[in-house]
This record gives structure tokens, sequence and C-alpha cells, in this order.
């Protein structure tokens, strides 16, 4: 049995899903603490998705689904600033589609580091600036591109299991490192493709203190500002990792060692999208709702995956979960915690 130091993982991550009401501007509560990186979508229409994080600040924009640089105070809607139990969302100048229109639903994952005010890491040989929680093992690393082989601090206690960079003062595609990868491999967010070898973008294999970029301008451009989301595996809090299918409807059983409340799973040996699932929206086994980190699309419902008590279970043939080589982003809620409470199946 799986015990952890987090006796209640959504003080560190969680989901909160709401109705929009087209108000301007709106706070959103019940995160149960400050976000410092907030992911959003609109489950109902296809708008792009919103990331905004505390190091870059409220009112700038990323999308998972695109490479384009940040944009500020977006005009169809923007994060507007991080509160203590939540965040307050605005419409732009054209409409609020994005966060808080009044016929649509949405989804926002919250994640919580260490605030808005950065660590000066020098570990590397190119300067970083961090907001780290040390209990979750989780990084928001800000740097500056220098144009050839480098290396910046993560500020994690360990070598990381999984981290994403991109360039948020240009365009740049998502680019992802797994630790079931090898050096020089990487995946792209943005994009359907399956993972490549490039000897430009992460040259060496990142270690307890670094990671290492190449001289690739998608992570390494001279002058560019970067982003970065690295972490650490936290027994019976957060998993990172790889698993084969076996096209099989009895599928694939990967083994987290805790109950599932976020997944992200995709498919490195062949294209297909990157597939978000939580303990959240309406589903239940085997049935649950699922959006896609690489597309505008509206939410869909599927019958891939089982959440259970301590990982996920593959339930159909499909190439998206259970049909080739994957890998997969998981946090969730301990089986068992020091405060002794248990978890169970959705």
């Amino acid at each position: 049995m799986a015990y952890t130091t987090i006796n209640k993982s959504s003080d560190f991550f969680n989901t909160i899903t709401y109705s929009g009401n087209g108000s301007n501007p709106r706070t959103l509560t019940g995160v149960g603490f400050q976000p410092d990186w907030v992911w959003q979508k609109n489950r109902t229409d296809s708008n792009g998705h919103t990331l905004a994080d505390a190091v870059r600040g409220a009112n700038k924009t990323l999308s998972s689904d695109g490479n384009s640089a940040e944009v500020t105070d977006k005009d169809d809607g923007h994060l507007d600033a991080f509160t203590s139990d939540g965040f307050t969302v605005g419409a732009g100048s054209s409409s609020d589609a994005r966060v808080n229109d009044g016929s649509h639903t949405y989804v926002a994952w919250n994640w919580k580091a260490n605030g808005s005010s950065t660590t000066t890491n020098n570990d590397g040989a190119t300067t970083s600036y961090i907001s780290h929680n040390s209990t979750a093992q989780f990084s928001i690393i800000k740097y500056t591109g220098t144009g050839s082989n480098t290396n910046i601090g993560h500020g994690l206690n360990g070598t990381p299991d999984c981290f994403i960079t991109k360039g948020y003062s240009g365009a740049t595609d998502w680019h992802l490192w797994n630790n079931s990868f090898s050096a020089n491999q990487r995946i792209k967010l943005n994009s359907t493709g399956g993972v490549s070898t490039n000897t430009s973008i992460f040259p060496t294999l990142p270690d307890a203190t670094k990671i290492y970029l190449g001289s690739g301008g998608d992570v390494n451009q001279s002058g560019i500002y970067y982003i970065c989301y690295a972490w650490k595996n936290v027994a019976g809090y957060s998993k990172f990792g790889s698993y084969v299918g076996n096209n099989n409807a009895n599928g694939s059983f990967i083994y987290t060692g805790f109950k599932p409340s976020f997944v992200v799973i995709k498919k490195t040996n062949d294209a297909n999208d990157w597939f978000i699932q939580d303990n959240k929206r309406l589903g239940y086994n085997p049935s649950n709702s699922y959006l896609e980190a690489n597309t505008n699309l509206a939410e869909q419902t599927e019958t891939d995956i089982d959440i259970l008590s301590n990982g996920f279970k593959c339930r159909s043939t499909g190439g998206g979960h259970n049909n080739g080589n994957y890998i997969y982003m998981a946090f969730g809620q301990s089986i068992v915690g020091s405060n002794n409470i248990p978890a169970t199946a959705r």
C-alpha cells in the first residue's frame, strides 16, 4: 500500500469547473489555495486553452494548442489576477468566450508553486528564476535564451521526471521531456506528432540540479524569454512515466499509487492527440469526458480508461490510449496518507 507525505493533495493541485455568466470581471473560488499555474479550457465550444502563471504574471496568456508568443489582455478572455482561493477572469476587447461566456461551461486545473516571488538560481551556466514548491516538487522556471548550448538550474530536490519548455516572448513550440526519454528526445505538446530526436533541443539528460538545453530556437534562442514547468515524482501524489498498450479491451493497467485526479496521456510512437481527463468533470468508469491539449476542440466523451483507486486501466483498443507506446502525467489522491483517508475507484 502506498503512503505519502502529502495528506491533502488538493492543497497543491485542484480542479474546478464552473458555468460562465458573462460578468466582467469575475472571481472564481474553491481552488483551496492561491494557484501559481492555472490552465483553463472552454468545455462547450472550440476556444483555445488559456495558460497563466504567477512568474510571468496575470493577464499574460499562452495556449497549449498553438506556438504563439504570450498575449497580454487577450481579446477573447484572460486571467486577470491570482487570488487566495482561486483567480479573477476578465473579458477582452471582443468577448469572454475563453473564460466566462454566459452560454458555456469551463474547467480550470490549478497547481501551487511558491508564489510570484522568484528565487535566483545559479546552479546552471545560465541564471534561472524559480518559484518552487518543495513538498509537491513543482518548479516554474524563467530563463533567457543564449543561442548556444547551456544549462539552467531547476530547483527540484532531485532529477526531474518531466518538464515542459515554451518561449513566451517569441513564437516557439512547446517541448516536453519525460523520464522514459533519452537525451536528444522530446515531444511537442502542441502537436499530434510522436517522440522525435533533435540534438539541438535537450542534448543531455537532466540531473539533480540542472536541465540541459541545446541551441535550438524553440528552447534557447538568443534574447527570447522562456518559461519551463518541471516536476519530480512524489509518492502518492504525482507520477510521470510510460507504458505499452496491449490493444485489448482488458487493457494495460498503469499503477500510480494514488487515485488520479488529473491524467494526460500521449502516444509516442505515432501521431495522436494529447488526452486530458480529471475527476471533476462528469463521467463514470469507463466513460469519462476528455479534452485535447493540442487542439481547441470542445469536450468529448470516451470509454477508453477506468480511473481506479491506485492508477488507471485501459478499456479499449483505441490508438489514443492502448495500441502503442505512451507517456503519461498524473496527479491525485493518495490511497492512504498519514491522515489515513482511503481512496476509492471512480
